[in-house]
């Protein structure tokens, strides 16, 4: 009953999703149809979260589809079914137009995400994985009239395919190593094997998870509506990289290599994207920057062997960071705009999402006792005891992470100034042309509360408990007293400084560290070259050998055609025509008189007579 549960997770919101999305209605009922399944899988989650079912079907040989709840799936699915069904409920109150297309592509990516979390073999994954990259680039294109989104969903899909290429380079060389299919094999591998698969996945993961070099997609994938970017920043897509890194963490583990190369790249993103985050004028590009940037703690951990940490802080950041893209969503739907310079003062005008976006962004500063100050402090412990400047570079990220956040909270709550107020009208002086519906709403706050409790999942006792269940055979790094303390007092300080005197923007990270270019100059202006190159060799040459081969075969054909009419079927006609010509005189003697008959018997026997008497 449970395995048939586990399977129904999966299906149930896929099916509804395609029938959704085919039956092309764009009344209510497609909202409520749409919350009803999403709620059902919220319970669903629950209950085997609790049960931790396995089940598997053959597939093909050696590639069986399998799921499997284990307790790191156990942590993060009921998050991921949760926040779809608060984005889904924010949908169904602010989405008024192709409801049946945004509500059936937004249930198969939340399936999609759910099979990614429950796979328990790499064909499964594979399924869960391509299936959230064709549904993410169908939704940040969503309002594909306007050609600029559509070219912005292709900008992440093809990025973001291009590192899903790991995930088939690991494939192979998991078949190549003995390893299976399985996920928790990947260890097993044999020889370089297992390097090979620790790169293909190593890859795959951090082009999902936006981390560098690859994060300049997470900007492009802005243009979808907010609540694709709620989702996509969440609970699916860009935090199912990072849980990849998680589930495979005793692959990385076993190479060294590559788990130092996550630890390292996932804090240099943080890092760099925080800066980023910093230098951000629009709410949803700083939103953005920040994903890469928390997610950088998220591969951290899968690379320090704290996956106890980086599993609660996922899960912590998945309800901070849906809360405030919905709240830039709801702004952006008041007013038109999300640029940071038109928002001040907005906190003051809707109390309700204003105060919930504060509470989120006092939790993605590091607040104390808000959830991200404990989950990331976590991770810090961990990387504390591989690398003293590992460890300097995470506090770093941290007081980014409060500076980027503490920016958007002195915009929403800032007083227009003097100028404004005798100047023109400013975004936020413009009359509202709706007002919230509660379903809107909602989610909010009780996304806010989500950000609030979810700290507990990294402290004592159920921090122990679930570090115990993840970390393995680890040993499990709990934050101390002074670490906490120290982390609360740094961002305290840094919130403070900020609403005082304000941050730097910092001019080279404002284009995203020029990484699209870099990625223009150094791999699609040479693709482009290289493929100009193939069309006149293509030209030129295939062609010309192609049009030549056909001349030819045509020329061939001619004279075989020359040969059949000239001389077989000359040779053909003539044979007919003699045997015509005998069969005409072989019916000369059939007169159909009997004397005539009896005279050529006559004749006959005479001949044979004279013969047999000659021969003798």
């Amino acid at each position: 009953m449970i395995s048939a549960l586990l399977w129904l997770l999966v299906a149930a919101p896929a099916a509804v999703g395609v029938v959704v999305l085919i039956s092309r209605r764009d009344d209510r009922w497609v909202n409520v149809i749409s919350l009803a399944s999403m709620l059902g899988c919220v319970a669903v989650s629950v209950v085997v979260a609790v049960a931790r079912p396995s089940v598997q079907v053959a597939f093909m040989a050696g590639a069986p589809l399998g799921l499997r709840v284990d307790a790191l799936a156990a942590t993060v699915l009921p998050a991921v079914t949760t926040a779809t069904l608060l984005v889904l409920m924010f949908s169904a109150g602010s989405i008024r137009q192709a409801r049946s297309r945004f509500h059936g592509l937004m249930l198969v990516f939340a399936a999609a995400a759910i099979l990614t979390v429950t796979a328990a073999t790499l064909p499964t994954l594979l399924l869960g994985w391509e299936m959230m990259g064709a549904a993410s680039y169908a939704l940040i294109g969503f309002w594909w009239r306007e050609q600029y989104r559509v070219s912005d969903g292709l900008t992440a899909f093809v990025t973001t395919r291009t590192a899903d290429l790991g995930l088939y380079l690991a494939a192979g060389a998991a078949l190549a190593g003995g390893a299976g299919m399985a996920l928790n094999s990947f260890a097993d591998a044999q020889g370089g094997w297992r390097d090979v698969m620790a790169f293909g996945v190593l890859v795959a993961a951090l082009g999902k998870a936006a981390q560098l070099p690859f994060s300049f997609w997470l900007s492009r994938a802005m243009s979808g509506p907010s609540p694709v970017s709620a989702l996509l920043h969440s609970a699916a897509m860009v935090a199912m990289g990072g849980f990849l890194l998680l589930r495979t963490q005793p692959l990385l583990a076993a190479t060294g290599w590559a788990a130092t190369a996550a630890a390292w790249v996932g804090v240099i993103t943080a890092v760099m994207l925080g800066a980023v985050a910093v230098a951000q004028r629009d709410i949803k590009q700083l939103l953005a920057a920040s994903t890469a940037a928390q997610l950088g703690f998220v591969v951290m951990a899968a690379g320090v062997a704290a996956v106890g940490g980086g599993a609660a802080h996922l899960v912590a950041h998945a309800a901070t960071k849906a809360g405030l893209f919905l709240a830039a969503g709801a702004w952006l739907s008041l007013l038109g705009t999300q640029r940071l310079d038109d928002l001040h003062g907005v906190a003051r005008r809707w109390r309700v999402v204003g105060w919930s976006a504060t509470i989120a962004a006092l939790t993605l500063a590091g607040i104390a006792p808000l959830s991200l100050w404990a989950t990331k402090d976590a991770v810090l412990t961990a990387a504390a005891q591989h690398s003293p400047v590992l460890y300097g570079l995470g506090l770093l990220a941290s007081a980014l992470s409060a500076a980027y956040a503490a920016k958007m909270l002195v915009v929403m709550w800032a007083l227009p100034s003097t100028e404004e107020t005798a100047g023109p009208p400013t975004a936020a002086a413009r009359p509202v042309p709706r007002r919230l519906t509660g379903l809107e709403k909602a989610p909010l706050v009780v996304l806010a509360a989500g950000a609030v409790v979810a700290g507990v999942l990294a402290l004592p006792p159920v921090g122990s408990i679930i570090g115990r269940a993840l970390d393995g055979e680890q040993p499990i790094s709990h934050p101390g007293v002074a670490e906490l303390l120290g982390s609360a007092v740094l961002a305290l300080i840094v919130v403070a400084v900020v609403a005082r005197w304000g941050v730097p923007e910092p001019r080279w990270a404002a284009s995203w560290l020029g990484l699209q270019r870099a990625a223009n100059v150094l791999v699609v202006a040479p693709t482009m070259a290289a493929a100009r190159v193939a069309a006149r060799f293509d030209d030129k040459v295939l062609d010309r050998v192609v049009d030549a081969g056909a001349i030819a075969v045509l020329r061939a054909a001619g004279r075989a055609a020359r040969i059949d009419i000239g001389g077989v079927d000359s040779a053909v006609e003539a044979v007919a025509a003699r045997v015509g010509r005998f069969a005409q005189l072989t019916r000369r003697p059939q007169t159909g008189q009997l004397h005539h008959y009896y005279l050529a018997a006559g004749v006959l026997l005479v001949a044979g007579f004279v013969l047999i008497v000659t021969a003798r």
